[in-house]
């Protein structure tokens, strides 16, 4: 996009909503998924998370792990978990304790503090008109997802 071209499309919503709506789905898909995820990188950052981290609080909220099942689990690399937990760490997000029966495993809890940031941005996700609030059936949207990204995850 060139210098100005922002200032152009901003003075002319309905022609860029004319464009969009031309598109197809992939690229809308695509788009959306990007536009999503910057602005929920910026309220995250508030809270002091990633979407790393966000990922890692959900699975530790049900009960702690040590970090080589949570990696898994967030479909990351053991390396970057390290990395993330780290910081959720430094931030307050979780506890960093050696395992009771293999003191070689480091066990991740979730703290109090943690808790509070999971349920913020859940509520964000959901009511939020910069993320999601768009939508107008948020749990049907979700479902509606949670299908396609399923149905293309067995091909």
């Amino acid at each position: 996009m060139a210098e100005g071209d922002e200032q152009v499309i901003a003075q002319r919503p309905a022609d860029v909503g004319a464009d969009v709506a031309s598109w197809p789905t992939g690229r809308l898909l695509s788009v959306a998924a990007r536009a999503v995820e910057h602005r929920f990188d910026e309220f995250l950052a508030g809270l002091g998370l990633t979407h790393a981290g966000l990922i890692a609080l959900h699975h530790l909220a049900e009960t702690p792990l040590a970090q080589r099942p949570l990696a898994a689990l967030c479909r990351v690399t053991e390396q970057t978990m390290s990395r993330t937990v780290e910081r959720m760490r430094r931030t307050g997000h979780v506890t960093v304790r050696p395992d009771e029966r293999d003191r070689r495993r480091l066990v991740v809890a979730i703290t109090p503090g943690g808790r509070d940031a999971l349920g913020e941005a859940r509520r964000a996700e959901r009511e939020s008109e910069v993320l999601l609030g768009a939508v107008d059936d948020y749990e049907r949207f979700r479902t509606q997802l949670i299908a396609l990204i399923t149905a293309l995850d067995h091909r």
